[in-house]
């Protein structure tokens, strides 16, 4: 299962890598381009709102199967797409057939105890962040030799064979309730008024992973410029230095329990703060990109599994609507940090678009803060 959210949140993230190179290709400006990387994350978050809540009332492994045919046809939209508005149509359809995710963590969820849900929810964002950090290098590598769009005709081969050993192998389980879909949609949003600690959850996750974005959705722009003119598989290598997101994945997994949820995501916070000060003052050299990207992606993931494992503790048979609430805003955060990022990057530079990521991870810090304060003022 770690295996599969892997391979399929990559497809998330396979075009950043490659904008330089599309943005050539389709003779479309850099600012232009930048609506690819956000029509696929607004395609996820529309899957999360319309297609999520369904594990709640179907069983996932047919779900997954739909979701996986739907994946594969988009990345060869994408392989074939003659001009930028196909592109960016068949982008927004990948975003939406990678729902696959959104499927396999309630599962995880549902299927743990409660002891052991945050080390396996922690396995399966393991494979999360190897499939978004190596996503770009593997598009990079593949992008450099044989251009941006054989990345994505490798993508729906990836897809298909994911697709078949997950309808071959997942348990067939029976919905956790009975609803109609109107009103299984409606109950998204009285699950968000009536829980306080969703919305927190939800709010402080948007801020911290649309800065995420912005970071990682101009860097292969910020790179393949002066001062460093690097290549699109150079670009694309910078995800190795991601990989650091792993061991802050599998550290809040076994710490969560023991530490506390809010107090290890205030921690995390203040490591994706200090990642935008470090590239905003020395984004210019390579030392400094690198610095910057471990602290971020340590932060960002080590925050990621404690805030969802509080999600997941709210209702048990709730937990696919739960986590599509928390993904929703997720992905939306997603979505508008990558096409904010870019138009910075374009109009005020590296600088600009790290100062804009620290301001998002200042707000997230002190919004947990307050929220944490107020929660333990209340029990007491």
């Amino acid at each position: 299962m770690a295996i599969a959210v892997a391979a399929t949140a990559a497809n998330l993230y396979y075009n950043q890598p490659l904008l330089a190179e599309m943005a050539g290709s389709l003779g479309v400006s850099q600012g232009m381009i930048g609506l690819i990387p956000s029509a696929t994350q607004f395609g996820y978050a529309a899957a999360i709102l319309l297609i999520s809540p369904l594990g709640d009332t179907m069983d996932r492994r047919q779900l997954i199967r739909n979701l996986s045919i739907t994946l594969a046809l988009a990345s060869l939209g994408i392989f074939l797409a003659p001009s930028f508005w196909p592109l960016l149509l068949a982008s927004f359809v990948a975003g939406l057939g990678a729902n696959i995710t959104q499927q396999l963590i309630p599962l995880t969820a549902s299927l743990s105890s409660p002891e052991a849900r945050g080390k396996n929810i922690a396995t399966l964002m393991t494979g999360l962040t190897i499939g978004i950090l190596l996503s770009r290098t593997l598009s990079g590598s593949i992008g450099g030799y044989w251009g941006w769009r054989s990345v994505f005709l490798v993508a729906a081969i990836i897809t298909v064979i994911i697709g078949v050993l997950l309808h071959r192998h997942l348990p067939s389980r029976s919905p956790a309730v009975q609803m109609a879909y109107p009103r299984l949609i409606a109950s998204m949003g009285t699950l968000f008024k009536q829980h306080a600690l969703l919305r927190e959850s939800a709010l402080t996750g948007a801020l911290w992973f649309a800065a995420f974005n912005a970071m990682w959705a101009t860097l292969a722009i910020h790179v393949t410029d002066a001062p460093f003119d690097y290549s699109v598989q150079q670009a694309g290598l910078f995800g190795i230095i991601g990989l650091a997101g792993i061991f802050g994945a599998k550290a809040a997994g076994r710490l969560v329990n023991r530490v506390g949820a809010g107090r290890l995501i205030s921690f995390a916070l203040v490591m994706v703060l200090a990642s935008f000060a470090v590239l905003a003052m020395w984004g210019d050299s390579l030392a400094g990109l690198i610095v910057g990207i471990i602290l971020l992606d340590l932060g960002v993931f080590a925050a990621q599994i404690p805030n969802q494992v509080r999600v997941f503790s709210i209702d048990p048979k709730a937990q696919s609507r739960m986590n599509a609430v928390y993904m929703l805003c997720y992905y939306l955060g997603a979505a508008a940090g990558s096409a904010i990022g870019v138009k910075m990057m374009s109009v005020y530079g590296w600088q600009g678009m790290s100062l804009f990521g620290l301001a998002l991870a200042a707000v997230a810090l002190v919004h947990h803060g307050v929220k944490q304060r107020r929660s333990a003022s209340s029990s007491q």
